[in-house]
């Protein structure tokens, strides 16, 4: 009987040490916020800046979670972002050459028109800088959507990048190849209850994310942990 007795207490226990630890990984947002507003109440920025990409200090007395979002998980976008970045950055520096060729046209024509002595030949040469003239106009406008373009792709990527660094290494952390590398992406929104020194109630949503990365060439798995991407006052 005791025997039994101590088999059916063991297995309670380790049925309640097993829930206990699901209940800590299912429910993630508590400890992280938990832990970034201790630190708010310290005033401790370096603790919040291991936990928030745009670490924020906000005046709390209490804080209480109302609801949290269904876990999303969409595969990683670092590959295609990085790509993207390349292609872009290839255009440019492709089309330096078709503008600058026309700049040279262009100069010529300029140049053609100067020494023109007669009517007719200055109002052909005017005629040559003018098409010349919108010739160039149109390759530096092309360049201008070229450089935004790229502009645009290389901060899309540096943010992800930067998050999933954030995310994988930490703060002060670098994974030189980690637009390399494919996996998932994890997110939530928890809306948080905010009352403030004066008795004053807000409703503020934070981002969660957390990567989970494979580097497939290093036979590697990269777990990265819950952070807090932003928060603002909910709508």
């Amino acid at each position: 009987m005791r025997r039994k007795g101590l088999i059916i207490f063991s297995a309670v226990a380790v049925l309640f040490v097993l829930f206990s630890l699901q209940s800590c990984r299912s429910a993630p947002e508590k400890g992280l916020l938990g832990a970034y507003f201790h630190a708010i109440s310290l005033k401790d920025t370096a603790t919040m800046s291991s936990m928030a990409i745009e670490p924020v200090s906000i005046e709390v007395d209490s804080w209480e979670i109302l609801s949290v979002s269904e876990e999303k998980i969409d595969p990683t976008n670092l590959v295609d972002l990085g790509k993207a970045e390349m292609e872009f950055k290839k255009q440019l520096e492709e089309h330096v050459g078709p503008v600058m060729d026309a700049e040279d046209a262009l100069y010529g024509a300029q140049e053609e028109l100067k020494a023109a002595r007669t009517g007719a030949s200055r109002a052909a040469a005017r005629r040559k800088v003018d098409e010349m003239q919108a010739k160039f106009d149109e390759e530096r406008d092309l360049h201008k959507d070229l450089q935004r373009n790229y502009n645009e792709a290389r901060a899309a990527a540096q943010r992800e990048r930067d998050i999933a660094v954030f995310s994988v290494i930490g703060p002060a952390g670098e994974l030189p190849n980690i637009m390399d590398l494919t996996g998932t992406v994890h997110a939530k929104d928890v809306d948080v209850k905010i009352v403030d020194k004066a008795g004053v109630e807000k409703l503020y949503r934070f981002n969660l994310r957390r990567y989970e990365l494979r580097d497939e060439a290093a036979n590697l798995n990269h777990r990265g942990r819950w952070i807090i991407v932003k928060f603002a006052p909910a709508a």
